[in-house]
C-alpha cells in the first residue's frame, strides 16, 4: 500500500536524504517521465531561501509531495507509484480546506484537470510557452534615435524595479517582484549582468530584456518590460531583437519564452520575430477563489 501522505517541518535546501531528498527525487522522475519539472521558479526559490517558512509540506513516504505556499500549491507523484490515488490524497490534504487556492499543472497534464475538478478548482489561465530555432534568420537590430541600449549595473536596480512595478502592474505573479526577490534571482547561478539589457530614453529606464541561459544551448525571453510611459514607440520589438541577438552570440541553438495566452499583443510580437507555440507547450493554473 503506498505511504499516506504527512505534513513535515523539516526541509534543508540541498540535502540529500529526508524531505529535501524526496522532493528532489520526485522532481526528477517526473521531469524524465513528463518533460516538465512540477515546481516553478517562485516555488523553488521559496525553498532554496526561505525553506518552510509561512509554507506546509506533505510527502507521501518517497513517492509524491504537495507543497502550498502563498496560497498556491505545487503537486507531484513520481510516475512509478501513479494511478493509486496519491494525487487525490495530497490534494485532500493541500487544497481540501474551504478557500482561496491556486495550483498550477505544468504541461497541462489530464490528471490535474480531474484532480481539480474534484477539489472545486476551475481552470482560470493559460501560460503559453513559444520557442524559436535560432537557425532561422534574426532581424535587424534597428535601435531608434534617442535611445540607448546598454548592459545592466548595479546603479539600475531601483529604475528596473520601478519599470518592473508599472509594466506589470496587472501580472499576478512578476508585478510583486520587489528588492529582496530581485537579488534572490540575481544570487542564482545563472546570472550574468551581461545578459540583462537596460533601454535608456529620456534620461531615464524605459525597458528592460533579461535574457537567460537555462543551459548552453536553450536561451530564455526571461522577462521583458517596458515602462508604460515608453511603449507605443517599437521599444519592445528592438529589445527582443536585442536579446535574441545577444543569446544567438552566446550559441545557443534555441529561445523559449512564456506568454499569457491572452495576451495577444505580445503573442503578435512574438509570432513576428519566429516564435511558435505548440498545444502540448501550455502550462494551466486551476483557482478556487472562495
Amino acid at each position: 500500500m503506498p505511504a499516506r501522505p504527512v505534513p513535515t517541518d523539516d526541509f534543508t535546501w540541498g540535502s540529500a536524504t529526508g524531505p529535501a531528498g524526496v522532493v528532489d527525487a520526485v522532481r526528477r522522475a517526473c521531469r524524465e517521465a513528463d518533460g516538465q519539472d512540477p515546481l516553478d521558479e517562485a516555488s523553488l526559490l521559496q525553498l532554496k531561501n526561505h525553506g518552510l517558512a509561512a509554507a506546509r509540506l506533505w510527502l507521501a513516504g518517497s513517492d509524491g509531495f504537495a507543497f502550498l505556499h502563498s496560497g498556491q500549491v505545487d503537486l507531484a507523484v513520481a510516475p512509478a507509484a501513479r494511478r493509486r490515488g496519491l494525487g487525490s490524497e495530497l490534494a485532500d490534504a493541500a487544497v481540501g480546506m474551504d478557500g482561496p487556492v491556486q495550483a498550477w499543472s505544468h504541461g497541462d497534464h489530464p490528471a490535474a484537470g480531474r484532480l481539480a475538478a474534484a477539489h472545486r478548482l476551475d481552470r482560470v489561465r493559460e501560460l503559453w510557452v513559444m520557442r524559436r530555432p535560432m537557425t532561422r534568420p534574426l532581424p535587424e537590430l534597428t535601435v531608434p534615435e534617442g535611445v540607448t541600449l546598454r548592459p545592466w549595473n548595479a546603479g539600475d536596480s531601483d529604475e528596473l524595479l520601478r519599470v518592473n512595478a508599472a509594466a506589470f502592474a496587472q501580472h499576478p505573479e512578476q508585478g510583486g517582484m520587489d528588492a529582496a526577490n530581485l537579488a534572490e534571482r540575481m544570487a542564482e547561478d545563472w546570472f550574468d549582468p551581461a545578459d540583462l539589457i537596460i533601454a535608456v530614453t529620456g534620461g531615464s529606464v524605459g525597458g528592460f530584456h533579461w535574457t537567460k541561459r537555462q543551459s548552453p544551448t536553450v536561451g530564455e525571453v526571461y522577462v521583458l518590460g517596458i515602462d508604460p510611459a515608453a511603449q507605443g514607440h517599437g521599444l519592445g520589438r528592438v529589445l527582443t531583437v536585442a536579446g535574441l541577438q545577444h543569446l544567438a552570440s552566446l550559441g545557443v541553438g534555441e529561445v523559449l519564452l512564456y506568454v499569457e495566452a491572452d495576451n495577444l499583443a505580445a503573442r503578435s510580437l512574438y509570432s513576428g520575430l519566429g516564435f511558435e507555440h505548440a498545444p502540448s507547450d501550455t502550462h494551466v493554473m486551476y483557482a478556487r477563489r472562495t
